[in-house]
């Protein structure tokens, strides 16, 4: 009897923590089964009560048992109307300042509040049924399905949230705006201007003053003012024009009237509208520099290298058109994005510009020239027999219309050695053969005496 009771108060002063609502003596029956030798029908004597510490709440093992994962998440419900979904959003608030600051149910809470404001969003700008192109006032828009770039409307300029929101962008201009703002759009688009019009303004700055714009943008005739009441006026320094600003956002571009005058590449604020001009015309070859400032190439020499380089590929060109072996090799798809330069000496781009000003096309337009020189000299046979003996000297190896050492008539294009042009007369004696050749042909003949 005295084991049976040291047992008995070992077995109450260990109870198991997850059975501890049982007694002493539903203890002791369920371990009557260890010990067979205790009777059933015997009963212990009544121990005093003891209180172990595991008794107490606040020492209680935390096995995650004590929250409740069932419980309906604070915020959380099941919401088809735009009223609810503020009143839910109000109640997460409450929730998220009544919680302990950067405890994890607050995060839990914060984030339910993000989610609530998105289908708040979602149910204002619903996206369904929306077509996939739309054209206004000469642009085409098309629907983008892109979720997770972050866009700015050019419209009202509130950010557009493509997770929830449907914007289109114009596959003319790129410009973007909500589903909700296309209706209320006002700017044609850009590229019918280009098509059009396809120059540059290249007077600097071409300021009037905004007394002569009436104090309104010359965009939106918002009204504008230098002193920033109703709205600041912010000058574009392509156009000379002020702009409010919805109109003009602070974007900066090269300006063509500066780099063609003065070879200034430093960008500048220009408005919304010149920027998407700007960017359109950048690959544009309009510009003619011997027309609109020749003595650039005084000052600059990387141009006068390009010059020379593109008269050369030009003399190329008919070699490699009756080649064979050159249009099966497509060389000069190797100036598949500057088609112009194949075509005429004359014309340059902002963009042909700006490479030459880092050097990049200098170095692209040599390799260029070196690999084109190189078929026709050394690769084919068929271009080396179109080469040229030098009809004053009739001596040194075959030339060619693009070697430096070489001089070509603009006539007959007929190819000497440029020493050899220039110590015997500036004039071509093939011309001047043909000249001769001429006159005797159609000489008339004088009259007969004898008659």
């Amino acid at each position: 009897m005295e084991c049976d009771e040291k047992l008995a108060r070992f077995r109450q002063a260990h109870l198991n923590p997850f059975n501890k609502q049982l007694g002493p003596r539903q203890h002791e029956q369920g371990a009557g089964e260890e010990a067979p030798d205790v009777a059933p029908e015997e009963v212990l004597p009544e121990l005093p009560p003891v209180e172990p510490e595991f008794h107490c709440a606040e020492r209680v093992m935390d096995l995650g048992l004590s929250e409740d994962h069932f419980s309906r998440p604070v915020g959380l419900f099941l919401a088809s109307d735009i009223q609810q979904l503020r009143q839910a959003i109000e109640e997460c608030k409450q929730v998220i300042l009544e919680l302990p600051e950067h405890s994890e149910r607050q995060k839990d809470a914060v984030v339910r509040l993000i989610h609530l404001r998105l289908k708040l969003q979602e149910l204002k700008d619903p996206n369904e049924d929306e077509p996939h192109i739309r054209v206004l006032l000469e642009h085409r828009f098309y629907k983008e399905k892109s979720k997770s770039v972050k866009q700015t409307c050019d419209k009202c300029n509130a950010i557009i949230w493509g997770l929830i929101q449907t914007w289109y962008t114009c596959t003319g201009c790129s410009y973007r705006c909500h589903s909700k703002c296309l209706n209320l759009i006002s700017k044609p688009c850009v590229r019918s201007k280009v098509s059009h019009q396809a120059e540059y303004e290249l007077n600097i700055c071409p300021e009037a003053g905004l007394d002569s714009q009436g104090y309104r943008c010359a965009e939106c005739r918002a009204p504008i003012s230098l002193r920033g009441v109703p709205s600041e006026a912010r000058q574009c320094d392509y156009t000379g024009q002020y702009y409010c600003s919805h109109c003009h956002w602070n974007d900066l571009a090269v300006i063509p009237a500066r780099v063609v005058h003065n070879w200034d590449f430093e960008p500048r604020k220009v408005s919304r509208c010149s920027m998407r001009y700007l960017a359109l015309m950048v690959s544009r070859p309009v510009l003619r520099l011997r027309e609109v400032n020749p003595l650039l190439f005084n000052y600059v020499e990387e141009l006068v290298e390009i010059r020379k380089l593109r008269q050369d590929i030009l003399l190329m060109k008919p070699y490699f058109i009756t080649c064979k072996e050159a249009m099966e090799a497509r060389l000069l798809l190797q100036l598949q994005d500057r088609q112009h330069f194949v075509e005429s000496d004359e014309t340059y781009s902002i963009q042909d510009l700006l490479d030459a000003h880092t050097g990049r096309l200098g170095c692209s337009l040599t390799e260029t020239h070196t690999l084109f020189a190189k078929h026709i000299k050394l690769d084919c046979e068929r271009c080396q027999a179109k080469g040229f003996v030098c009809e004053l000297c009739r001596e040194g190896d075959v030339l060619f219309p693009f070697d430096s050492h070489t001089s070509v008539c603009r006539d007959c294009s007929a190819v000497f050695h440029r020493d050899c042009y220039y110590d015997n007369s500036t004039t071509c004696p093939k011309c001047a053969r043909l000249t001769l050749r001429k006159q005797s042909l159609f000489q008339e003949p004088g009259p007969d005496l004898d008659a």
